[in-house]
């Protein structure tokens, strides 16, 4: 039983749609379909059941949520920010050691279409697009930068995978004094055990964890959800 008097002391905050920025992480191809990248070099193995797990909740619930917050965020005009995870040069000479293997495993570097965000939830002009060779964004990208040029202090993480470049981009946001919500059914990883843990360390002095509906509901694009299944 975990000691509640923790989670009493976290962090309270209220999503402010002029301060508020939507932060999609790493949904590409490298990673986030069963068809490229980690679900090709899986096949070649015989092991995609393996993974199973992960490019349903992928399919099923991160990209179709994703999708409405978007839709929602753009329509009260908040801001969006993508992130992507890979190598710059094709050689993976810039990639950190803990990291190369999977990239070229996953043949995931730029100019690739495994680094290319998934088409279904692409970004639109003018939303920018970071890349970052590490799994959090502010190691390796102008990620601090951009917010605060922006006039952005809270972020709200979607994206993959949950107990790795979401979280860990998510704790390096709050340890430089933004708020932070992970959205519980818009991230991803490899099994439940990882995503139910992940989100409940994460209530633990770091920030909150919400539903796409509360997020919606919250920026006051609630209407988002009736549009799209109308």
């Amino acid at each position: 039983m975990s000691a509640q008097y923790i989670d009493e002391l976290t962090r309270d905050f209220r999503l402010e749609v002029d301060k508020a920025a939507l932060i999609v992480v790493d949904l590409q191809y490298a990673s986030g379909s069963r068809h490229h990248g980690l679900g090709r070099h899986l096949e070649a193995q015989g092991r995609l059941a393996e993974a199973a797990y992960r490019f349903d909740r992928i399919e099923q619930l991160v990209l179709p949520n994703t999708a409405r917050l978007l839709d929602g965020f753009r329509r009260v005009g908040a801001r969006v920010i993508y992130l992507t995870l890979g190598a710059e040069l094709p050689d993976y000479a810039d990639a950190p050691p803990s990291l190369r293997g999977f990239f070229q495993a996953t043949n995931n570097h730029a100019g690739t279409r495994e680094h290319e965000i998934v088409d279904e939830i692409a970004p639109l002009p003018g939303e920018p697009v970071l890349n970052k060779t590490t799994q959090g964004a502010f190691a390796s990208s102008g990620m601090n930068s951009l917010l605060r040029s922006l006039g952005v202090e809270q972020l709200v993480m979607v994206g993959v995978s949950t107990n790795n470049c979401v979280e860990t981009t998510a704790r390096e946001a709050v340890d430089r004094g933004y708020a932070a919500l992970m959205v519980a059914d818009a991230t991803g990883t490899c099994s439940e055990e990882f995503q139910t843990v992940t989100l409940k360390g994460f209530r633990r002095l770091w920030g909150r964890v919400a539903t796409t509906d509360e997020v919606l509901a919250e920026i006051g694009a609630s209407e988002t959800r009736d549009a799209l299944s109308a």
